[in-house]
């Protein structure tokens, strides 16, 4: 099993075992609030980029890394998450995109070891929002597990005129919290969910 903290990015310590996701009243702008409701992290798709690009800073403001896709225009693909102050590749979200379910496999960058995943769950959900009219308004909910498959949290859309995901995880011991965050912002933008 890896150690998380192997995974840790300079300048960002999530200490929580919850978190709400909010997305902003600008599109692909959201930030991340812990169970006190402090900003803790926050992050937008940079506009007008070949690549899709996330930069994210922490709620003082300072940034503290970047996610970014690994081709032009990369719907279905790999998004870097690169820690800003030591410009080391941590972790690649892989998007393994289908109209039945939504799976994100989180991985190491160097070795490309599976870390953890993140699934929708109900194929039937996952469908009617992929093809109905407004099918996007349902919220999502994504369940968390480890390498070997096991439960270690969900990430739960709630219904509103923006997009909210409340995060849980119930055992990070070889999950690394930071991904797992970047990524419920990273998902809502790519997909529009």
């Amino acid at each position: 099993m890896s150690d998380s903290r192997a995974y840790d990015i300079r300048g960002l310590e999530l200490t929580d075992d919850r978190y709400t996701v909010e997305q902003g009243l600008v599109r692909n702008k959201y930030r991340a609030l812990d169970s006190d409701g402090n900003t803790v992290l926050k992050g937008k798709q940079k506009m007008l980029k070949m690549k899709d690009e996330f930069p994210f800073v922490d709620g003082e403001g300072n940034e503290v890394f970047t996610v970014k896709a690994g081709g032009i225009l990369d719907v279905a693909g790999n998004y870097v998450l690169t820690d800003a102050r030591t410009g080391e590749d941590l972790v690649v979200l892989d998007n393994d995109y289908s109209l039945l379910q939504d799976t994100w496999t989180i991985r190491d960058a160097t070795t490309e070891e599976k870390l953890a995943a993140i699934a929708s769950r109900g194929a039937m959900v996952t469908l009617v929002r992929n093809v109905v009219p407004f099918g996007e308004l349902i919220p999502h909910k994504y369940e968390i597990t480890d390498q070997s498959g096991a439960h270690v949290g969900s990430i739960d859309g709630q219904l509103g005129l923006r997009d909210r995901y409340e995060i849980s995880i119930d055992d990070a011991s070889s999950v690394p919290k930071e991904p797992i965050v970047a990524a419920a912002m990273v998902i809502d933008a790519i997909q529009d969910n």
